[in-house]
C-alpha cells in the first residue's frame, strides 16, 4: 500500500518540486503576456510581409509595422499537437510516444500532469492564466471505456461518451485557471467546453452538408452536436470571449497570461457572413482575412483597454499553411500562402514549418524591424521566464527551449538557439545548423509502405537555395556526417540545452521510419 501511495503522489511531488525551484525568481512586474496562434497560417499569409501575395490583412500589416519580425522563425512541429504541446512546455513532442500525426478525437491527453507548462509557471508567479479557443491536446474523456491512444485514427468516434460528466486532464488541470472553446473544430463533440464542462449538451447530431463551407467534417457524419450548432460562429465567439477576457483582466492588479488559440483558417472553413466572398479569390482567403480581423480585434481591445505599454503580444501560427482547403485557386489567383519556400503544412520543406512570428512590446521591443535569428515555438517558455523573473528554469523543464530575450531587447544579437529540429505529419525528422538543413525523409510512397525502412537522406543549404531544390548530400558527405551525430546526440540527450542530460519518454530513432504512431513507453 505503501508503494502504490508513493506512485500515486509522485507526479504532484515533481511539479511541486519544478515549482519550488521558481521560488528565487525576483518580483516579477505587472507584464501582461498574450499569444495568439492561428491555425495553418502561412508563412507567406501577411501582406505586409509578401506585398506581392494577393489577401489583405490590414490588421496585421499594422501589428507588423508595430513590432518585431522574425524571419528564420518555425513552428515545433508542421502539424498542430505537436506544436501545441512544444509552445506550452517547451519540449519537442517526439520526445513523448506521438511519433505522427495528431492527437484523434476521444484520445487521452499528451501533456503529462508532471510535466511543467508555461502557465503553470506563470501562474506560481502571481499570473492569471487562460486559454481560449482551440485545445488539441487531450482530455480524460468520460465514458463507460476508458480513452486511450489507438493506432487507427479517429476510430474512438464509433464508442460512447457521457458529456455529462465533467472533461479531466484538460486546460484547467494543465496550467489555466480558465478555459474557453472547442477541442477541435472539425472533431467531436460538436459543441463549446467551458473549463471542464460542455456548455450546451451535444444532443444533436451531424449531418453533412458539403455545402455549408470547404472540407466538412464529413468522416463524423451523425457524431454528437449541440442543437443549432454553427461552424461559421466559432470563430467569432472565441474572438468576443478573448477580447472580455482581456477587459475584464485590465482592471486587476494581477498580470495575465492569455494564450488565444484560434480555429482558423484551418478547416472547416467556413468564413462568417460578414467575410463570405470579401476576397474575391476564394473562401479560404476569405477565412484568411477573417483571421486577421479576429487577431486585430484582440491587439484593438489590448490597445482600447489602456494595457499596451505593459503588455507583450506575440502573433504566430501552429505550422504551415493547408494544401487541401483551396491551395490551387490561391496559386491561381497570385497568392503564395509559403512565400519562397518549398512545401506546405504537413511537409517537412520549410513551407511545412516556417511560421510568421511577429512580436509587439512598446518601450522595449523596436518597432517596424526584422530580425534572422533562430527562433522554434518552444522557445516562447524560455523567453517568457526570462522575461517576467529573469530564473533558469529547471534542466527537467522546457528540455528544448531557448530565450530570444537579447534579440527582442538589443536586434541583432545573437541568441542561444543555434540549431533546430523540424517534424513532419508522417514523422520524418530534419536537422538545422546555421544554413545546413538535412532531411530524413520517407523511402517509400506514404508512411505505411514506409515503415521499418531507413530514412532517405537529403542535404540542403538554405542560404543558398531556400526553396529547396538542390540536394548536397553527394557533395558534402562530411556536413551529412556532422549534422547526422549532432542530431543523434541531441535525441538520446532527451534535451537540447547544455547542463545534464534528461529522458525521452520513449526510444526516438530518426534515421528509420517509426512502426507505430504511437510508441511504447520507455519504463524508468
Amino acid at each position: 500500500m505503501k508503494q502504490k501511495l508513493f506512485l500515486f503522489f509522485l507526479p504532484i511531488i515533481v511539479v511541486a518540486g519544478l515549482l519550488h525551484s521558481c521560488n528565487n525568481a525576483k518580483e516579477p512586474e505587472r507584464l501582461n503576456i498574450v499569444v495568439i496562434l492561428a491555425d495553418d497560417f502561412g508563412v507567406g499569409d501577411i501582406h505586409a510581409h509578401y506585398p506581392d501575395n494577393k489577401i489583405l490583412t490590414p490588421h496585421l500589416d499594422e501589428f507588423v509595422a508595430q513590432g518585431m519580425s522574425f524571419t528564420d522563425a518555425h513552428s515545433g512541429s508542421a502539424v498542430c499537437t505537436p506544436t501545441r504541446y512544444g509552445l506550452l512546455t517547451g519540449r519537442y513532442s517526439w520526445r513523448t510516444p506521438l511519433q505522427e500525426w495528431v492527437l484523434g478525437c476521444y484520445e487521452p491527453p499528451l501533456i503529462k500532469a508532471d510535466r511543467l507548462t508555461l502557465p503553470m509557471y506563470l501562474k506560481k508567479l502571481g499570473y492569471q492564466t487562460a486559454c481560449i479557443g482551440k485545445w488539441h491536446l487531450g482530455w480524460d474523456w468520460p465514458g463507460e471505456q476508458s480513452n486511450r491512444k489507438v493506432e487507427a485514427r479517429n476510430s474512438l468516434k464509433n464508442e460512447e461518451w457521457n458529456f455529462s460528466n465533467p472533461i479531466l486532464e484538460g486546460p484547467t488541470e494543465r496550467g489555466f485557471d480558465y478555459y474557453f472553446g472547442t477541442d477541435v473544430p472539425n472533431f467531436p463533440p460538436f459543441t463549446f467546453i467551458e473549463n471542464d464542462r460542455v456548455v450546451e449538451q451535444p444532443s444533436a447530431q451531424y449531418i453533412y452538408d458539403p455545402d455549408e463551407g470547404v472540407v466538412m467534417p464529413k468522416g463524423f457524419s451523425g457524431s454528437p452536436m449541440a442543437p443549432g450548432w454553427r461552424f461559421d460562429q466559432i470563430l467569432p465567439e472565441i474572438t468576443s470571449r478573448a477580447v472580455d477576457y482581456i477587459y475584464e483582466q485590465s482592471k486587476s492588479d494581477s498580470p495575465f497570461f492569455l494564450f488565444f488559440s484560434m480555429t482558423s483558417p484551418h478547416e472547416p472553413v467556413v468564413p462568417s457572413e460578414e467575410f463570405a466572398g470579401k476576397s474575391g479569390i476564394a473562401p479560404i482567403a476569405d477565412f484568411v482575412m477573417e483571421t486577421d480581423w479576429s487577431a486585430g480585434q484582440i491587439i484593438k481591445a489590448i490597445d482600447d483597454a489602456g494595457i499596451s505599454d505593459n503588455t507583450i503580444v506575440i502573433f504566430t501560427a501552429d505550422n504551415g499553411h493547408s494544401h487541401y482547403t483551396g491551395w490551387e485557386s490561391l496559386i491561381e489567383a497570385g497568392h503564395l500562402p509559403s512565400g519562397p519556400f518549398r512545401g506546405h503544412k504537413a511537409d517537412i520543406w520549410e513551407g511545412g514549418h516556417r511560421v510568421p512570428f511577429v512580436v509587439r512590446w512598446p518601450g522595449k521591443v523596436a518597432a517596424g524591424k526584422s530580425s534572422n535569428q533562430l527562433v522554434c515555438l518552444n522557445d516562447i517558455f524560455a523567453t517568457c521566464a526570462e522575461i517576467v523573473s529573469g530564473d533558469l528554469l529547471p534542466d527537467n523543464a522546457a528540455e528544448d527551449s531557448f530565450s530570444f530575450l537579447n534579440t527582442l531587447l538589443e536586434g541583432e544579437s545573437p541568441d542561444s538557439r543555434v540549431n533546430l529540429v523540424s517534424h513532419s505529419v508522417h514523422g520524418e525528422f530534419a536537422y538545422r545548423s546555421g544554413p545546413w538543413k538535412i532531411v530524413f525523409k520517407l523511402p517509400g510512397s506514404n508512411r505505411n509502405t514506409s515503415r521499418g525502412k531507413a530514412a532517405v537522406v537529403e542535404l540542403y543549404n538554405l542560404d543558398e537555395d531556400i526553396a529547396e531544390e538542390n540536394n548536397l548530400k553527394e557533395e558534402r558527405p562530411e556536413i551529412v556526417s556532422q549534422l547526422t551525430d549532432e542530431m543523434r546526440s541531441l535525441v538520446e540527450r532527451g534535451t537540447s540545452k547544455p547542463g545534464p542530460d534528461q529522458l525521452n519518454d520513449v526510444h526516438v530513432c530518426f534515421d528509420t521510419i517509426q512502426t507505430e504512431r504511437w510508441a511504447p513507453i520507455i519504463r524508468k
